[in-house]
């Protein structure tokens, strides 16, 4: 198919690697714009962009069967729950597996998107140079921009001590010898916890909300391949989430039995925090639970419960904002991190934009990045169509209401999707496409502008 529409992928995270790949194998000429001079965006220690949260001691939280990409199987000398190291290596290998590292352009920053009237996309860089595309997808990520705790708790401005977000943490060689106060039940939370236990002097652990931990490992098996096996989409939701509340009861118990807040909601009503040491750590007494912060004073933290401690380092594991710094606030943004989005991929307005990973699953990212990236390819090439903007909409209104039904109102929740509904409905939605574009003539869905000699040459 000559002439098909060019794209442009801003990012080369994992998300970014997924949809380029998937676009370039489809014969679409693709260009990929990276702001570190490698791939691998979060999974990436000490990234150069100065946008990776990951620290020196970080493992998967999704076991590797359930995070590879479908064609591309992680090394079976691999553990469960690889290190990030080992996760960069992986999507160095499937760059140069699959060819595409030509195609992305390393060091280079997207300062700017404009759509034009034609609707193609003008994109500006760091270094000045302009060109413009048929088509963008925009893969930034959304673990990169700190979300600081809102408001600021009293005494915050004249704390003595240390205030810094998760996303700064290394590792646990800053938390020597220290009084050290976590704020957060995410993974993030409980990770710094853990590794702040065998090292500080003290480690409390506070909590806005309670949260049901789920270990990594359950009947010696990972987790979540092991719940895969009944958490299949044809079968009514309550009855998953009564079937693996009980099981995550029978194998470890109840937060509050470990000193933790009693969750206010069942089990997948909020994003789990998966741990396979918090709770070891919580019955040796090294970590200390503790209830929210109230306030700071001097160089103590204050609890909601009237209680206080010496702190001399506060993390504030407190989630990301959604941004695109690229776009102009009035064309897209996402405040309060929310953005309407088809199926968390297509704006119903722009037929020219998508996103890929602006998702938070129940599982990984990347092979719902992956199957987002062989959407958009066979949208370009004609093989699918979109529904209307009207069906657009209601489709996006019933996703809103799910949600909002399912999960606990939250800034975390916005964008979260389960692992296995998600592939399987989307799975349905590109056979509904594939019928409308038949029934169409298989029209090309933007029509594609003469291939510009410059950009060749580059």
């Amino acid at each position: 198919m000559p002439n098909l529409p060019t794209a442009a992928v801003i990012g080369a995270g994992s998300s970014g690697i997924a949809a380029i790949k998937e676009l370039h194998a489809r014969g679409i000429d693709v260009v990929g714009y990276e702001a570190s001079d490698r791939i691998g965006g979060n999974w990436v220690f000490g990234n150069k962009n100065g946008m990776s949260a990951a620290y020196r001691h970080l493992h998967i939280n999704t076991s590797r069967t359930r995070m590879e990409f479908a064609d591309f199987p992680m090394p079976a000398s691999y553990p469960d729950y690889p290190r990030h190291d080992q996760i960069a290596a992986y999507f160095e290998d499937y760059v140069d597996h699959f060819g595409f590292r030509d195609c992305i352009r390393f060091e280079t920053k997207v300062t700017s998107a404009v759509k034009r009237d034609d609707g193609t996309w003008e994109l500006t860089d760091d270094r000045g140079a302009t060109q413009v595309y048929d088509m963008l997808v925009v893969a930034n990520g959304h673990h990169w921009d700190p979300r600081w705790p809102e408001p600021a708790f009293p005494g915050s401005d004249d704390f003595a001590g240390v205030q810094m977000h998760a996303h700064s943490y290394i590792d646990n060689e800053m938390l020597r010898d220290k009084d050290v106060v976590i704020l957060g039940m995410g993974n993030s939370a409980m990770d710094i916890a853990v590794e702040s236990s065998y090292v500080a002097a003290n480690t409390y652990l506070a909590a806005r909300r309670g949260a049901w931990i789920v270990p990594k490992h359950m009947a010696g098996r990972p987790t979540d391949a092991m719940a895969a096996k009944f958490n299949r989409p044809q079968l009514p939701w309550k009855l998953r989430q009564r079937m693996f509340q009980k099981l995550l009861e029978l194998n470890v118990g109840k937060p509050q039995d470990y000193g933790l807040p009693k969750p206010d909601h069942a089990m997948g009503e909020s994003h789990p925090t998966i741990s396979g040491r918090i709770l070891d750590r919580l019955t040796h007494g090294t970590v200390t639970p503790k209830p929210n912060i109230a306030r700071l004073e001097g160089d103590e933290v204050v609890f909601t419960d009237g209680s206080r401690v010496h702190a001399d380092v506060v993390i504030y594991c407190t989630g990301y904002k959604v941004t695109f710094p690229f776009f102009s606030e009035d064309l897209i943004s996402a405040p309060d991190n929310h953005i309407e989005l088809f199926r968390r991929v297509w704006h119903p307005d722009h037929a020219t934009l998508a996103f890929v990973g602006l998702l938070q699953p129940l599982g990984a990212v990347m092979p719902l990045a992956e199957a987002q990236g062989r959407w958009i390819a066979s949208y370009l090439r004609g093989e699918y169509r979109l529904p209307t903007r009207l069906e657009m909409l209601d489709d996006i209104r019933r996703d809103m209401a799910s949600m909002a039904k399912r999960y606990v109102s939250s800034k975390r929740h916005t964008i979260q999707v389960d692992f296995d509904d998600y592939l399987w409905h989307l799975a349905k939605e590109e056979r509904a496409g594939a019928e409308r574009a038949r029934a169409a003539g298989f029209a090309l869905p933007v029509p594609a502008r003469a291939h510009d000699p410059e950009r060749a040459a580059a």
